[in-house]
């Protein structure tokens, strides 16, 4: 049975870096968990080094700028690896190829700026999907939609054979209470059509490679010395188990209705939960603190 742990500081010390998600973890799109970030300072004051691994569909700058605008204190992490810088260097491989049918919102047209990191990229072109060579999805046209009224488009694009690219495994997320749907919805739903769906993300090694280059930047890290901590069964949890890495689930993110969490998660219902996704973290709390 994974442990249920009363705060960060019981087994901190264990590790010398955090994986650690952001949405669901650290804020709510709208604004920090103050107990979460104090968390991570307490960490970093002792010298441990905390990597945000994060299902965004943009560049870190640009998650940089977002962390500064609702407010996550900068002392309270060192860098950050996001599943859009790992889909942007696949993009610019050439890997769905030079002209694309965007889905997305304007907010995410960061996706396609230039990129240091890959040598000679090709020249993408967003075009209409009657022209399109694949698709990039950073997320719905409106994440409050059903994304099966995708279903016309993916169906064409499916016809046509076009790879679809997706910039965000998460299928939904939180933002204040309101429950908004991602890109990993509508890959999800081209997979069923028929189609083939691309992941760079969380639980895909693509970001976890990523996370470990940026985390050398720093120290160097063995495996064993990681510890990831996220909200996801499906994402941060699957991923940090397929990478072998220790793991923190946070149960009240997207699963606090399933485990009864309020401060913690009733024991029974996270269980149940773990048993149902057969995940097996190795410890559990209702939140980070």
């Amino acid at each position: 049975m994974t442990p249920i742990i009363e705060s960060l500081d019981e087994v901190s010390s264990r590790y010398k870096a955090l994986f650690v998600d952001l949405w669901g973890c650290v804020h709510n799109g709208r604004e920090p968990f103050p107990d979460a970030v104090a968390a991570l300072q307490r960490y970093r004051s002792k010298g441990g080094k905390v990597v945000l691994i994060t299902n965004a569909p943009r560049h870190r700058k640009a998650v940089e700028g977002q962390l500064e605008e609702i407010g996550v204190a900068r002392d309270s992490w060192d860098t950050i690896a996001t599943s859009g810088d790992s889909a942007r260097a696949a993009m610019f491989r050439g890997i769905v190829g030079k002209r694309v049918y965007f889905i997305g919102i304007d907010f995410d047209l960061t996706f396609f700026d230039p990129i240091r990191i890959v040598r000679d990229p090709v020249e993408i072109e967003r075009v209409p999907l009657e022209e399109a060579e694949g698709i990039v999805c950073t997320g719905p046209f409106d994440s409050h939609a059903d994304p099966d009224e995708l279903r016309p488009q993916l169906l064409y694009a499916k016809q046509k054979g076009l790879k679809l690219l997706c910039a965000n495994p998460d299928v939904v997320v939180d933002r204040g209470e309101t429950r908004e749907w991602c890109a990993g919805a509508i890959a999800e739903l081209y997979t069923r059509m028929g189609g083939e769906s691309l992941y760079f993300g969380k639980p895909q090694p693509p970001i976890y490679d990523l996370a470990r280059q940026r985390l050398a930047e720093f120290a160097d890290v063995a495996d064993a010395d990681i510890l990831c901590i996220g909200d996801g069964i499906r994402t941060d949890i699957a991923g940090a188990i397929g990478e072998d890495l220790d793991s923190l689930f946070i149960s009240g993110g997207l699963a606090a209705a399933e485990t009864a969490t309020r401060h913690q998660p009733d024991p029974e219902r996270l269980e149940a939960f773990l048993k149902q996704h057969m995940a097996s973290p190795t410890y559990a709390i209702g939140f980070l603190r």
